[in-house]
C-alpha cells in the first residue's frame, strides 16, 4: 500500500499547485476559453504542476549538495594557513596572559598531519558510503519502483478528481443516513480546505523566510547567500523547528570561510528567528489554518516527539480539524443550554 499512500500525498501536494495553474490557463485564455482548451486545461496544467514541483526539487538539491562538497574541499585545502594563523593569536595571547601570572597550555597542533587525517577520513568513510550504496541497490530499486507508481496513481487522482469525489459522496449518502452523511460530506470539506490552507501558508512562509535571509546576507556581505537562504527556506517547510536545521547547515558552510562570520551569521539568524516565530508564522501559517500560535507550537511538539518528521507536517493541520470540531461541539452544547458562546 506504500505507493498508494505515497500517491495520495503527492496528489494532494500537486493539487494545491493545480488550482492556481488552472485559474492560470483559464484567465490566459480569456473569451477564447471554449470546449477545445476545457478539454486541454488538465492534463496541460498536471503537467506544468508536475515539472514545477519536480524542478524545485532537483534545483534545490542541486545547488546545496555541491556547494557543501566545494566547502569541505575548500576547508581542507586551507587548514594549514589557518592553523598558522590560530597557532600564532594563541601564542600571542598566552603572552599577553603570561604577564598576569596566566599560564595557558603550550599549542602543539601538527597542521599537516591533521590534514591528512582528514583526507583520510573523508576518503575512507566515502569508500565506506560507496559500498553500502552498492549494498542497498535492492533497496534504491524498490523506492525508485515506489515512487514512480505513486506518481502515475497521484496523476490518476488529479486528472479524476471531480469524478472520484462524486463517487465518494455517493458511497456516503448510501452507507449513512442524510444527517451523517451531510456530517461526514462537511468535515471533509473542512478537513481538505485546512490542508490546502496550511501547505500553501507554509510555501509563502518558507519563501518569505528565505528571501529575508537571502537579503539580511547580502547587506552584511556573508558568504553562500544564495545556497543558504534557499536551504533556510527549504527546511522551513517543517514547522517551528525546520529553519533550525538550515541555519545549522549553514553556518557550517561560513565557519569553513570565516569562525567570525559565522558567529555573525547565527546572531543575524537568531534576530531573524524572533521576527519569523512571532510575526510572521502566527499571521500566516496560523490564520491560514485557524489554529492560535500556542496550538500551533503544541502541535508541532507533540507530533514530531510522536511520529517525528511526518508528525511535525501533519500535526498543525490536524490538529486544526480538530480544534474546529471541538469548537462547534462546544458552542452547540452551550446554545441547547441557552448559553453564550
Amino acid at each position: 500500500f506504500l505507493p498508494f499512500l505515497l500517491g495520495g500525498c503527492l496528489a494532494f501536494l500537486l493539487n494545491v499547485i493545480l488550482r492556481p495553474v488552472e485559474r492560470g490557463w483559464r484567465r490566459a485564455w480569456g473569451k477564447r476559453y471554449g470546449p477545445r482548451q476545457k478539454r486541454a486545461q488538465r492534463p496541460v496544467c498536471l503537467l506544468v504542476s508536475t515539472l514545477l514541483l519536480v524542478g524545485v526539487v532537483f534545483a534545490i538539491f542541486f545547488i546545496v549538495v555541491p556547494a557543501l562538497k566545494d566547502s569541505v574541499v575548500n576547508f581542507v585545502s586551507l587548514l594549514p594557513s589557518r592553523l598558522t594563523h590560530l597557532e600564532h593569536w594563541w601564542n600571542n595571547l598566552a603572552g599577553f596572559l603570561e604577564a598576569h601570572s596566566i599560564q595557558l597550555p603550550e599549542f602543539s597542533l601538527n597542521s599537516a598531519e591533521l590534514q591528512n587525517n582528514i583526507t583520510s577520513f573523508l576518503s575512507k568513510y566515502g569508500e565506506d558510503f560507496l559500498n553500502t550504496t552498492i549494498g542497498i541497490t535492492s533497496s534504491i530499486f524498490s523506492l525508485v519502483v515506489n515512487l514512480v507508481l505513486a506518481l502515475a496513481f497521484s496523476l490518476y487522482l488529479l486528472a479524476q478528481k471531480e469524478t472520484l469525489t462524486g463517487q465518494a459522496k455517493k458511497v456516503v449518502r448510501a452507507l449513512f443516513s442524510e444527517k451523517w452523511a451531510h456530517w461526514i460530506t462537511d468535515v471533509a470539506r473542512m478537513t481538505n480546505r485546512t490542508f490546502s490552507n496550511f501547505v500553501t501558508g507554509q510555501l509563502t512562509e518558507a519563501v518569505i523566510l528565505g528571501t529575508l535571509c537571502f537579503l539580511g546576507m547580502l547587506i552584511f556581505r556573508l558568504p553562500y547567500a544564495g545556497v543558504i537562504s534557499v536551504l533556510v527556506g527549504f527546511t522551513a517547510l517543517i514547522p517551528i523547528f525546520g529553519a533550525f536545521i538550515g541555519v545549522g547547515i549553514g553556518a557550517f558552510l561560513i565557519l569553513l570561510v570565516s569562525p567570525i562570520k559565522a558567529l555573525w551569521f547565527i546572531l543575524f539568524f537568531v534576530i531573524l528567528q524572533q521576527l519569523e516565530g512571532n510575526l510572521i508564522y502566527p499571521r500566516v501559517v496560523g490564520k491560514s489554518v485557524g489554529l492560535p500560535g500556542i496550538w500551533v507550537l503544541a502541535a508541532v511538539t507533540v507530533g514530531g516527539n510522536a511520529f517525528g518528521l511526518a508528525g511535525m507536517l501533519l500535526a498543525v493541520p490536524l490538529c486544526s480539524v480538530l480544534y474546529t470540531l471541538a469548537r462547534q461541539g462546544v458552542n452547540a452544547r452551550l446554545a441547547r443550554k441557552g448559553l453564550s458562546s
